[in-house]
């Protein structure tokens, strides 16, 4: 087995709540990550934009918090997802999530 796991914290810059065609609740969060990080002996700034894709039950009772301006700290596994315009982009489905404000 191969380890895909990924913990990210962030301000969420927008998100939206669906149901998918089967009934099962969504959301999905656009989160913003900025910081600071050594590599090589050097301090670098680290920022990045990725989508997050909350899905299932568990995630209802915070769906409502999951709102822009609120920070987060989501835990799941990445994967590629093609959008429509048959790009593909890399995602974040989350298995957990922590609001921090």
């Amino acid at each position: 087995m191969t380890t895909n796991s990924l913990v990210l914290s962030g301000t969420i810059t927008r998100s939206r709540r669906f149901k998918s065609p089967a009934g099962i609740a969504h959301s999905v969060i656009m989160l913003e990550h900025k910081s600071q990080r050594y590599e090589a002996d050097m301090l670098r700034n680290v920022y990045v934009q990725i989508q997050v894709i909350l899905s299932g039950p568990r995630f209802e009772s915070v769906a409502d918090n999951l709102k822009a301006g609120v920070e987060v700290q989501v835990q799941g596994f990445m994967t590629l997802q093609q959008g429509r315009n048959g790009q593909n982009r890399l995602v974040i489905h989350a298995e957990n999530v922590e609001l921090k404000t």
